[in-house]
């Protein structure tokens, strides 16, 4: 097993005065040639976006695109007709919604914080796709904090896999888990041969694979049969296993 801690101070950051930004790979102004991704993983960004600020519409193409809100709410719109009044989806998302946009041919969309007087807190993932060129496709779904509390909840993950288990589908070779822990709550995650780890805590104290991780710190594992998740203090984490 080979494991690399990335500190919460080692991410790039930009502050845009509506928008605070941590960036666990390169992004915008932000490069490092060392942090361009781990396996199909592309970004990881920790937003913080202002009252009644947000991002104008804007493109994407062949990403999978997932947006997990900590505080506050994002109120999303695109191309496809989410969040528009009658569209199929109402496109705002809140703590415990986990949203996933396949951008595929191209999508254009806005995302906004509509409150008047409180800041939207948010993560913002992308992953490449196992395969290019399809049609644009959006899915959310709410996982309560009782799904999460004490185990490794599935909440992102292939096709097959994301329908037997009720999480939302990306078309990438990854698996995305969310979890909560606190005190004596434990869980293991085996991993297949060959496969990657990326453990990401959002917020408070946890240790993976006995290495202690704090708020915005990470885990790179390869060649690790399987996670121990330990010693958490009011941790909320997600990781992902992906391919190598």
């Amino acid at each position: 097993m080979t494991t690399q801690l990335i500190k919460s101070s080692d991410r790039g950051y930009a502050d845009h005065g509506w928008l605070k930004s941590f960036h666990s790979f390169s992004f915008a102004d932000y490069h490092d040639p060392a942090r361009m991704g781990f396996g199909a993983l592309r970004v990881i960004n920790e937003d913080k976006v202002a009252a009644g600020k947000g991002f104008g519409t804007h493109g994407h193409r062949d990403m999978e695109i997932i947006s997990y809100v900590l505080s506050g709410e994002l109120a999303h719109k695109d191309s496809m007709g989410n969040g528009e009044v009658g569209g199929a989806n109402v496109g705002v998302i809140r703590p415990g919604d986990v949203q996933r946009m396949s951008a595929g041919t191209g999508v254009m969309h806005s995302e906004f914080n509509h409150a008047k007087d409180q800041t939207t807190h948010f993560l913002q993932i992308w992953i490449m796709p196992n395969e290019r060129d399809i049609a644009p496709s959006y899915e959310q779904k709410h996982f309560d904090p009782a799904s999460k509390r004490g185990k490794l909840r599935l909440v992102a993950a292939n096709d097959g896999e994301a329908q037997a288990h009720g999480a939302v589908t990306i078309h990438a070779d990854a698996k995305l888990y969310a979890g909560l822990f606190d005190g004596a709550e434990q869980a293991d995650l085996a991993l297949a041969d060959g496969r990657l780890a990326y453990i990401h805590v959002v917020r408070g104290c946890l240790t993976v694979n006995g290495q202690d991780l704090t708020a915005g710190d990470a885990l790179q594992v390869r060649e690790a049969p399987r996670l121990t998740l330990t010693a958490g203090r009011d941790a909320e984490v997600l990781v992902f296993d992906l391919a190598a």
